[in-house]
């Protein structure tokens, strides 16, 4: 397994005016996104969790090409990527992927699971039209699915068998790079576990490189080597995923795990979860913007942003406890 970044997120912010005011002046700065580094070396699953609203979809998004980065830059493969080329934005779309949340709502209700599969390979220019059949057979053998189910449309499918189906469409461009925004979130517990087990599958038969996106702290220390965690647009910890439940060192980290139940009635690793609401990200506090909720703020946390500090293991930590 390579360490070599195969993504890379440079200094990287999303910022959206909302509002009417003239020209945009007036209007509302929401930072979706806010001066986020990190990256994810080939082969490997990152994490990467916070509560909704954080922005975890918005930088899965930004990574993809999907929309264009307010500032920083996104590198692939140790290249820079410019969402305005859209011609090299069309290439990187064989390398780079992603499985939505709901998968009903990704797929054509009038198109038929192999119609789906067959314009991917058509639109990208993959294989002759005489070997798509064949290649569509292939995706869905690779995903669980029966190719004689190709003819079916996507109301025919139960939840786990759309949601392979995406898989396949994902897979079917070959690509090196996939985000998986929420994937499981939305299936039964059961089915759920077959399908990640399916993208571990994946992943050590393809060599795939996952940013995982998720709520759900468990599935995400089943699936990741790394953990990013983000809080109103701002990555507050890293590390490595047995590092990171073993001793989180942000307070916000430490409030997400003590939120994750246990099957150990007696244990208890935090005294509390994560208390009082979210901050609109329209008007985020000053200084940390997790202050108004930690059980450690202090005064300088009122008013100064902790800055990064990289730990032994290359773990890093944005919190005023950590100063040196």
């Amino acid at each position: 397994m390579s360490e070599t970044p195969l993504v890379e997120a440079r200094g990287l912010s999303k910022h959206y005016r909302v509002g009417r005011g003239m020209l945009g002046r007036g209007a509302d700065v929401l930072r979706a996104v806010d001066d986020v580094s990190f990256a994810l070396p080939s082969g490997t699953t990152v994490g990467l969790v916070g509560e909704s609203g954080c922005g975890k979809s918005t930088l899965g998004r930004v990574l993809l090409a999907l929309e264009k980065p307010t500032s920083g830059e996104v590198r692939f493969a140790g290249r820079p990527v410019d969402p305005a080329d859209k011609r090299a934005v069309r290439r990187l779309r064989r390398e780079i992927q992603i499985i939505f949340q709901d998968p009903y709502s990704s797929l054509n209700p009038r198109q038929t699971v192999r119609g789906a599969l067959e314009e991917v390979l058509r639109v990208h220019e993959l294989c002759p039209p005489g070997e798509r059949r064949a290649r569509v057979d292939e995706l869905l053998e690779r995903v669980g699915l029966d190719p004689a189910m190709g003819d079916r449309r996507p109301h025919e499918f139960s939840g786990g068998q759309r949601q392979r189906i995406v898989i396949a469409r994902a897979l079917a461009v070959g690509p090196r790079f996939i985000v998986a925004d929420e994937a499981v979130s939305a299936l039964d517990v059961s089915i759920r576990a077959q399908i990640l087990n399916l993208l571990v599958t994946l992943q050590d038969d393809l060599d795939l490189t996952y940013l995982f996106i998720s709520h759900d702290l468990g599935v995400v220390r089943h699936m990741s080597t790394r953990i990013v965690v983000m809080y109103l647009g701002r990555v507050v910890e890293e590390a490595a995923t047995g590092e990171l439940f073993d001793e989180p060192l942000h307070p916000y980290t430490q409030a997400l795990l003590a939120a994750v139940p246990s099957v150990d009635a007696g244990e208890s690793r935090h005294e509390r979860g994560v208390e009082g609401d979210l901050p609109s990200p329209l008007d985020p506090p000053a200084g940390c913007h997790f202050h108004p909720r930690c059980p450690f703020a202090m005064e300088r946390c009122r008013h100064e942003y902790p800055a990064t500090r990289i730990r032994a293991g290359g773990r890093t930590v944005a919190c005023h406890l950590y100063d040196d």
